[in-house]
């Protein structure tokens, strides 16, 4: 794939957001698709854009609850593989109905998991969770193993582009960097990182209650 790739390590919960929405909004001047992996200095949760606060503070003890700038629903991050694409306004993946950039998503992350030897199945049904609990059910397209969701993503389009954040919750002993070398293949290294954006938005936005508590 003619994509880059950020491996950007454990972050602060509202900068590891902040991040992602600094990746899409300099996508046109990257010029290229960005796969980013990164992890967590602490336990957190995120939850989609629209929904309400109150829902989601009885839905988790975890803490802190960051409001996403995607949709979707409660996701914990704990001890998941957290990734993120971004697309910039012109490419192929940015003109798909939503649907079809969510099967293409976890269709990739199903070959690198084929790619290391555990198989996994997309979704051709939903099973409806609880209000705001994303992976207690599934949707469409949703990346299963043994019948029960590992993967999930939500998705922001703009005029920036495209945004897709996702999860996955996996068993214990699953090999982490395996499956990322073989979902990064031969993507070339990000040499222009938005650090100073994605404090910004992490100071004035992500960490902010006006924001995280607006619904």
């Amino acid at each position: 794939m003619d994509w880059l790739l950020l491996v950007s390590g454990r972050s602060d919960p509202a900068y590891n957001m902040a991040l992602d929405e600094g990746l899409l909004e300099n996508a046109a001047t990257l010029g290229k698709p960005v796969l980013r992996f990164y992890d967590w200095t602490k336990p957190c949760a995120t939850f989609g854009y629209s929904q309400k606060i109150n829902q989601i503070e009885a839905a988790t003890k975890l803490r802190p609850l960051i409001r996403r700038c995607t949709g979707g629903g409660l996701v914990p991050h704990v001890n998941d593989w957290t990734y993120s694409l971004s697309f910039p306004p012109n490419h192929e993946w940015t003109q798909l109905a939503a649907t079809e950039s969510y099967r293409r998503t976890h269709a990739l992350l199903q070959t690198a998991f084929n790619a290391i030897g555990i198989e996994t199945t997309l979704a051709d049904c939903c099973r409806r969770p609880k209000p705001g609990e994303c992976f207690e059910g599934h949707e469409l397209y949703d990346l299963l193993w043994n019948g029960k969701k590992i993967s999930g993503a939500a998705q922001r389009r703009n005029r920036f582009g495209l945004l897709i954040q996702g999860s996955v919750q996996p068993p214990a002993d699953w090999p982490q960097k395996n499956w990322m070398n073989a979902l990064a293949g031969n993507c070339a290294i990000v040499d222009d990182l938005p650090d100073a954006r994605a404090h910004e938005l992490a100071k004035a936005k992500y960490s902010m209650d006006k924001y995280n508590r607006k619904r």
